[in-house]
């Protein structure tokens, strides 16, 4: 098997390792023990027994881990091999390691796992996380979407491959099942944020491990806060303490050291507002502020090169309804819906049903189309509106009598005005709770 690589990969590029009934996880690569992610509606193929099962199969690490029946001295010699990574180890003989990593890093994560089943080298340098900072250096970024519709249970979806991939489920008290939680993948890692019985509390899902994990806390906890990512880094805005007092502090997370840093504080306090990174800054948008708790229509943008925050009016895409009787109170609509592709800015008006684009020059939102006809929420609840590289992403759909489903739709605003196109359907009974994306 390594010498039909070998002789793949000396032509410039590794073969798609995908097949229509065999696609494999990217984490199979996992060490005995650890549970791969399972992928909805997808048989072994060729890889599974003669023994065959009406219910949905499993991948099987047994069947992809080469090293799972390794003698102890063999798993030695593995463990010095994954330390050394040297840049003398060719990984593939005869063209080089140079060439090889060239021809890796190219290739989709998704196939990463049967790649690392084939080479203790190619594992090492999986695992240790070294692939994906040379991807990262040489502008090779695949985004992958992960939802939870359940309280805690996660979802991947790859929108190039259109498979869904369920994560390990979360392990966590009661309290923090039915708290506000926050989501915010970077660089390799899905963090997710909510309130234990007496703190805020951190739970961190490492693509490289397959594992949850407690996350290091914050300097200063908080929950209904703004953040974004921007590759290793993501930075964390507003919210509230375990008081309930409303923030005006920021704070840096860089996954690669696991370590938080405060930033300067930013000019007004708010929560349930909205972050995103645009031509390189970080901005802050809309919330709810204030003593009398009302929603903020500026903005704020953080330059990372300055340490400092400008804060910039009429920026965020507020509700368009008339003030009156029926307006609902600020705090029980959602944060702003908002998504940056090539560095523009665009907005999801649930109440509209339409797609907004902030101009830059003029400061003023612009009306560019229609959000898909299923993208249903409640007050904006429910309804999740991501980038997805160079594609506006918008998750929701219809629920009715514990029966629906959600549509995950896409749109390339390069393309033209808004034209969405239908990913994929999947039933479920409840709507979107949290969403993020990594691109890794």
């Amino acid at each position: 098997m390594l010498e039909d690589l070998s002789f793949v990969v000396s032509r410039g590029c590794l073969r798609n390792c995908e097949q229509e009934n065999s696609w494999t996880c990217m984490n199979s690569w996992l060490e005995n023990g650890k549970r791969p992610l399972e992928i909805d509606g997808v048989e072994e193929g060729a890889r599974k027994s003669s023994k065959q099962s009406d219910a949905r199969e499993r991948v099987d690490s047994s069947l992809l881990l080469r090293d799972v029946s390794m003698s102890p001295a063999d798993q030695s010699g593995n463990q010095r091999q994954a330390g050394d990574n040297s840049d003398s180890d060719p990984l593939i003989h005869g063209i080089g390691r140079d060439n090889s990593i060239s021809c890796l890093i190219q290739c989709s994560r998704a196939d990463y796992g049967s790649i690392a089943s084939l080479n203790r080298s190619f594992r090492s340098l999986i695992r240790s996380g070294e692939l994906y900072k040379m991807r990262r250096n040489n502008g090779v970024i695949e985004h992958w979407v992960y939802i939870s519709c359940n309280l805690l249970e996660w979802e991947a979806f790859d929108p190039n491959r259109r498979r869904w991939m369920r994560l390990p489920m979360m392990h966590s008290n009661e309290c923090f099942v039915f708290s506000d939680k926050e989501s915010l993948a970077v660089g390799t890692e899905l963090l997710v944020f909510g309130k234990d019985l007496m703190s805020n509390v951190l739970y961190k899902y490492s693509l490289l491990t397959n594992t949850w994990s407690s996350g290091m806390k914050m300097n200063a906890p908080r929950y209904l806060f703004g953040s974004a990512s921007l590759g290793e880094i993501a930075i964390v805005a507003g919210g509230c303490d375990n008081q309930g007092n409303v923030l005006s502090s920021a704070q840096l997370y860089n996954s690669e050291t696991g370590n938080w840093v405060t930033l300067p504080s930013m000019h007004k306090p708010r929560k349930m507002c909205s972050g995103v990174f645009m031509d390189g800054k970080f901005y802050v948008i809309g919330g709810v502020g204030g003593s009398d708790l009302k929603l903020l229509t500026c903005g704020e943008e953080y330059n990372l090169e300055t340490g400092s925050w400008t804060e910039i009016s009429n920026m965020s895409p507020v509700r368009s309804g008339t003030v009156g009787e029926n307006e609902i109170p600020a705090t029980s609509e959602a944060p702003p819906l908002v998504a940056v592709v090539d560095n523009e800015l665009y907005a999801a008006d649930h109440a509209r049903m339409e797609v907004r684009k902030y101009d830059k020059e003029r400061r003023v939102w612009v009306t560019v189309g229609r959000l898909p006809e299923r993208a249903a929420s409640m007050n904006g609840w429910g309804l999740a509106f991501r980038a997805c590289g160079r594609q506006l992403i918008c998750i929701g759909g219809p629920r009715s009598a514990g029966e629906g489903f959600i549509e995950v739709n896409s749109w390339v605003p390069s393309e033209g005005p808004p034209e969405w196109k239908l990913l994929d359907r999947k039933q479920s009974a409840s709507f979107v709770y949290n969403c993020a994306v990594m691109g890794c």
